[in-house]
């Protein structure tokens, strides 16, 4: 490797951890036959948030176990609940292989993620990631695509919270695993379904597709996990991260399906908890509500930090504690949760109005 050819990128290991302040990379031809990524043009860059030594605002803070915990919530919050209905549109078996083969892929490419994360430790976002892999095309591409699926998943939210609202009025407790375990046992118990499952069935085009695509939602908490690995106090640790979010929601995913559609059978709701009797649905949603908030949040935050961090890079409203930092990002979130809502209630609109047509 000539001198020329050098630069700066991706970690290497100094004490059995990965720095990023030695690690060279070969850049000419011959390391380019090698299968090597160019990254000429980045060296120099650094993690988005820079030195915190003295920042007033500290972001990298997470142990990868925290981390984890935040994934999961961001992950399963919702996706899970459109599960059972899919068992029920392409049949048990088809079902079960859809949820395990796509989670294997999805702890592929999140382990993907974390390689090129480590490769390139600027990235914070989808922006930055479509920047390395297309220019300034790719950025704004990838960082358009990256808010849109943030603002729509906001909007799932609110329509989830919507549907609460109508099944539960004054119940409040913990979680979504809380949630499903009493709904599959107020399905086991009333069988609405009377125990009755179709190994396959014949579905159309459309309604298989919806039901893959239910599924990838499921594991779609992918747009958010360059944010995260960027927060984490060792970056180095985010495979164990990975690994808890993956074997968790697979793992979940599975049984809750499982379960719930052998005693609804085809007439699973979809949200999963309104297939439990109107009693057992309002317990259901009422411990659900903190998860369909807080995840919520979770994906408003990430989409609002994207904005927040594409303005303020590199400037010191980064770490400061100011009425304008503050005031910048109650603004944003404000705006994205409006848009969200908008969203919403055009959607609705559209499907009363097709409901008649």
């Amino acid at each position: 490797m000539t001198q020329e050819g050098a630069y700066r990128t991706g970690p290497i290991v100094e004490g059995g951890k990965p720095s990023y302040e030695s690690a060279t990379y070969g850049g000419g031809d011959g390391d380019q036959e090698k299968g090597m990524p160019n990254t000429v043009g980045y060296e120099g860059k650094d993690d988005p948030f820079g030195d915190e030594t003295n920042a007033e605002v500290k972001y990298k803070v997470m142990a990868w176990w925290q981390a984890g915990m935040v994934m999961i919530a961001e992950t399963i919050s919702l996706g899970i609940l459109s599960l059972p209905s899919v068992l029920a549109t392409v049949g048990f078996v088809p079902g079960m292989l859809l949820i395990l083969g796509l989670g294997l892929l999805a702890t592929y490419t999140g382990y993907t993620i974390g390689q090129f994360k480590m490769r390139y430790p600027h990235i914070h976002n989808m922006a930055d990631a479509g920047e390395v892999l297309l220019g300034v095309f790719g950025r704004e591409l990838f960082g358009a695509a990256q808010i849109l699926l943030l603002v729509f998943t906001m909007g799932s939210h609110i329509l989830t919270f919507t549907i609460m609202l109508n099944t539960v009025t004054s119940l409040s407790f913990i979680s979504i695993t809380a949630a499903v375990i009493i709904t599959m046992i107020g399905v086991g118990v009333t069988k609405p379904g009377g125990g009755i499952v179709d190994v396959t069935t014949k579905s159309s085009f459309r309604e298989a597709f919806l039901a893959v695509t239910n599924v990838i939602f499921a594991y779609a908490g992918h747009v958010a996990f360059f944010s995260f690995i960027s927060e984490l106090r060792k970056p180095e640790d985010y495979p164990k991260t990975l690994f808890l979010l993956q074997g968790v929601d697979t793992s979940m995913y599975l049984i809750v399906a499982a379960v719930v559609y052998k005693f609804s059978g085809k007439g699973v709701s979809s949200p999963a908890l309104g297939s439990a009797s109107p009693l057992v649905a309002k317990i259901a949603y009422g411990v659900a509500i903190p998860t369909i908030i807080i995840a919520g949040v979770i994906n408003g935050h990430v989409a609002a930090k994207y904005i927040y961090v594409r303005m303020f890079r590199g400037t010191g409203m980064m770490s400061q504690k100011s009425l304008k930092s503050y005031g910048t990002w109650a603004l944003i979130g404000l705006v994205l949760w409006t848009v969200a809502w908008i969203i919403v209630r055009v959607a609705l609109f559209i499907f009363s109005v097709l409901v008649y047509v």
